[in-house]
């Protein structure tokens, strides 16, 4: 019971900041049209409504790429099931109660509803009442929230359901950032496996698109690993769908160099042609970001290069290993920036911290969910070096590191990377510039 009411308490907290989902989950169906889901909540009142749950035992629906546990899938899988219609159809009847909105909690089984009280009823004689039917899992108040922390006063509000899910979004103060810039026009290539281009999330941000590992157009599309750290890098904000990028208005360049391999459980491969193939396309273009979460051995000519696009002040973000070893390509090459999860240990020397555990993002199939590891945490300093690099340009790769590295803080007891205090302080800089 404890963390069903957590769950509906987290949603409906989401959903007061100033959105639904798109598409939005389905009320029960009760011949009403008025009593579907609204558009603006607003029309809510915590002084007088209601969060209501009913139990909603669901078959599991099929696993398939991109699956969400948030339900951020259409409503025919995630929806309310034939037991909380029938439940919530009688408590309506009962209590002469009115649903403003519902949402299902799939990993709890359960169907959470907004209601307003029938005329004349308080909210604390129904929520008495509610609270010894037997029928109901949870009914409590509608509650309000702010935030406490200074340092997101006058951040950036978004409309984008699950932002404040964000943990890494969050963590980097990002939406502060956003205040003074969000990264328009600089061009991030992604060095990946590939991804879901059509992702409502994405598929405004993708510039071009380069498949190096074979002709599957369909296997490109459902690549999980590029479109999680694709969604952490520009996924768009304020268009009511999902998360917000660290950097929403920068422009990504997809390299698909890395692969599944057929019936294989384990991660995305590459090997030395195709990254070649994909680091010499980048040469080509004006992208002044690459980010590569990836790693694997040293290698002579992926080291050449990666030299070459240095030298042409590109600026190279890398994953560190999971097991912590800081060698092999690409973090071997001089002057790329490499960064781990955020831990409570120390980082080695020059080495950036991030948010890299359970940290939500897009999936293939237009999906969103948690994923973790050190290419999570590179993807986070690369959307934040695309915000630098719109108010400054000319930055070089040197300078980006020291301000990052000067500028991280302590958050959860962890010192990693913050947007925010990166921005104010290269703020700063210029405008005390001669």
């Amino acid at each position: 019971m404890k963390h069903g009411v957590l769950a509906c308490l987290l949603i409906v907290a989401v959903a007061a900041l100033g959105a639904c989902a798109s598409p939005r989950p389905t009320a029960p169906d009760n011949g009403d049209p008025s009593q579907g889901p609204i558009a603006n909540v607003q029309a809510m009142d915590t002084g007088r409504d209601i969060v209501l749950a009913v139990a909603n035992p669901l078959d599991p629906p099929a696993t398939h790429a991109g699956s969400s546990l948030l339900g951020y899938t259409p409503a025919a899988t995630y929806g309310a099931g034939q037991r909380a219609v029938s439940t919530l159809a009688e408590l309506k009847q009962s209590y002469g109660i009115r649903e403003i909105t519902g949402w299902p909690i799939k990993s709890l089984d359960l169907y959470c509803i907004v209601l307003e009280p029938p005329p004349g009823m308080t909210r604390e004689a129904l929520l008495d009442i509610l609270s010894r039917d037997s029928r109901v899992q949870l009914a409590q108040p509608l509650q309000d929230y702010a935030v406490y922390a200074d340092a997101t006063q006058g951040a950036h509000q978004y409309n984008d359901p699950y932002a404040n899910l964000q943990q890494g979004f969050v963590d980097t103060d990002a939406a502060l950032a956003h205040n003074v810039t969000q990264g328009t026009g600089v061009h991030v290539a992604i060095v990946d496996t590939g991804v879901d281009m059509m992702h409502p999330d994405i598929q405004g941000s993708i510039a071009r698109a380069r498949n190096l590992v074979d002709a599957n157009v369909a296997a490109f599309n459902a690549d999980s690993h590029g479109t999680e750290v694709a969604g952490i890098i520009t996924a768009i904000g304020d268009n009511h769908q999902g998360i917000v990028g660290i950097a929403p208005k920068a422009v990504l360049d997809v390299y698909k160099a890395c692969w599944y391999p057929p019936g294989a459980d384990s991660g995305a491969h590459c090997n030395s042609f195709t990254l070649a193939k994909a680091l010499a396309a980048v040469i080509d273009t004006d992208a002044r970001i690459v980010n590569l979460s990836l790693g694997g051995p040293a290698d002579p000519l992926l080291n050449r290069l990666l030299a070459e696009l240095l030298r042409q002040g590109r600026i190279v973000i890398a994953a560190m290993p999971p097991e912590g070893n800081n060698g092999g390509f690409p973090n071997d090459t001089p002057g790329v920036i490499v960064v781990r999860t955020s831990a409570p240990s120390p980082a080695p020397p020059g080495v950036l911290s991030a948010p890299g555990n359970d940290i939500l993002t897009t999936q293939p199939d237009g999906g969103y969910d948690f994923t973790t590891g050190s290419s999570m945490a590179a993807a986070h300093v690369s959307g934040i070096v695309a915000l630098l690099l719109a108010m400054a340009p000319k930055l070089d790769a040197r300078a980006v590191h020291d301000l990052l590295l000067r500028t991280s803080k302590a958050t959860h007891g962890r010192l990693q990377v913050n947007a925010a205090a990166a921005v104010a302080a290269l703020d700063t800089q210029r405008h005390a510039s001669p």
